[in-house]
């Protein structure tokens, strides 16, 4: 026990007194980075014997400090994985022979027009709640993983969204992964989902037409409440007149250019003047930085650019959900603008890991993009 409690311990030193060690002229001026540096120095001067790393999340700086002949290490205690390429994707391929193995313990029936199977093996071990389950081929099985017990697994035959009929606000699924989605995104009994995905894919759309059927036919949910994280991918536009939605337009283009999609009704303009009236009636646009202390009773929180949040801020704001709320997370770890956050260190990814357990929690990442044969070219070659 000593052992431990002095392997935890250490001493704090505060640097009080100017250093005397001077940095290169190629770094002139008296800025905090310069300052860290020349202390760096100092030490490693005045401690010949022992060990100097400076620790930081400034790529910059640690650029710097190794030119120097300073040894620089990232900060690595707030990464969720080692390598994003770890992260939960959501789904799992069947294997050809997973029912040859698994016919003689399987027990299926229907329930309220659903399929269930009830499934046993060594492959069911490794599967989490709500996880997406495939099997290619011509039939295509597609299923979702619902209840984990001690011995067996029971599954449930995914609803297809690819059928016209079944067509969630006019939209359908254009591949396996968006069926996957809408199957979460519509099910009541998930309050938390995530979707992650590189530019077109079709998350905002789907994530929009389900929260449009749940709220409008449905009467799920009260409303709809968009947000974001308002950081500039360029300059900064600066101070922004109005009240806080109007403040936020210009941060919601998605939005506006997928309500565009979802309001494609028959009845010329008037008709469509209308439509986008009561979606717009239905739909609300909230800051980030004024979540603190709220609670969203019946409400469909759509976070978009949840890639940008921080750990802590992503659980500022899951945290704001009250009873009958659901909240979907959306983004894509390669396109992250904060600075100092990474693809392992994002609150997206720290949300994707910590909720993958959790029954009432699903998750999917999209893999193909359907907006247009130039932006998939795009996304595959720039």
């Amino acid at each position: 026990m000593n052992g431990a409690i002095e392997a935890l311990s250490g001493l704090l030193f505060v640097q009080t007194k100017p250093v005397e060690v001077e940095l290169p002229s190629t770094l002139p001026g008296n800025t905090p980075d310069n300052n860290i540096l020349a202390t760096a120095l100092s030490l490693q001067t005045e401690h010949p014997d022992k060990r100097v790393i400076l620790v930081s999340k400034d790529i910059n700086l640690r650029i710097k400090a190794t030119v120097l002949g300073i040894k620089a290490e990232d900060y690595s205690n707030d990464k969720v994985l080692e390598d994003v390429n770890l992260l939960y994707n959501g789904f799992d391929k069947l294997p050809d022979s997973f029912w040859e193995l698994h016919t003689k313990e399987l027990e299926s029936w229907q329930e309220e027009g659903h399929t269930f199977y009830r499934v046993s093996g060594p492959d069911t071990e490794a599967w989490y709640p709500s996880q997406c389950l495939y099997m290619p081929g011509d039939e295509g099985f597609q299923a979702i993983v619902r209840e984990k017990q001690a011995d067996n697994v029971i599954i449930e035959l995914a609803e297809d969204y690819s059928n016209p009929k079944h067509a969630v606000w006019g939209i359908t699924a254009r591949n396996q992964e968006q069926n996957f989605a809408l199957n979460m995104l519509l099910d009541p009994e998930l309050d938390f989902v995530s979707l992650l995905g590189s530019a077109g894919t079709g998350k905002t759309l789907l994530t929009l037409a389900a929260g449009l059927v749940q709220t409008l036919d449905l009467n799920l949910y009260r409303e709809i409440i968009m947000t974001r994280v308002t950081v500039p991918v360029g300059e900064d536009i600066g101070f922004l007149p109005g009240t806080e939605e109007e403040k936020m337009t210009p941060w919601m283009g998605a939005l506006m250019d997928n309500l565009e999609v979802l309001t494609q009704t028959e009845g010329g303009e008037w008709g469509r003047a209308a439509t986008e009236d009561l979606l717009r009636s239905r739909i609300r646009i909230h800051s980030l930085n004024f979540m603190r202390g709220r609670t969203f009773l019946n409400k469909y929180i759509i976070l978009d650019e949840a890639q940008n949040l921080t750990p802590k801020q992503m659980k500022t704001l899951i945290t704001r959900a009250g009873p009958g709320t659901k909240i979907v997370c959306l983004g894509n770890v390669a396109q992250i603008d904060t600075p100092y956050l990474t693809e392992t260190t994002s609150g997206l990814t720290y949300a994707v890991d910590r909720f993958k357990d959790w029954p009432h929690s699903g998750h999917i990442t999209l893999q193909r993009g359907e907006r247009s044969r130039l932006a998939d070219f795009a996304s595959d070659n720039l």
